[in-house]
């Protein structure tokens, strides 16, 4: 059976897709990175948004 479209969860905000381009070029933009800094990060962290953040901010500095 097909899933129902109806039912719709919430955006899970904890998270950083990283295989969308515009989330990726958004969180680099907001850390003032690069956008390949942002894929490595995320390859080395996971999604996880808490700890992207603290990452990005401990490579910024």
């Amino acid at each position: 059976m097909a899933d129902s479209k109806t039912k719709r969860g919430a955006a899970d905000r904890s998270k950083v897709a990283g295989g969308e381009g515009y989330e990726v070029s958004y969180f680099a933009r907001k850390h003032g990175i690069t956008k390949e800094q942002a894929q490595d990060l995320i390859k080395q962290v996971g999604n996880d948004r808490d700890k992207l953040n603290a990452a990005a901010a401990k490579l910024k500095k």
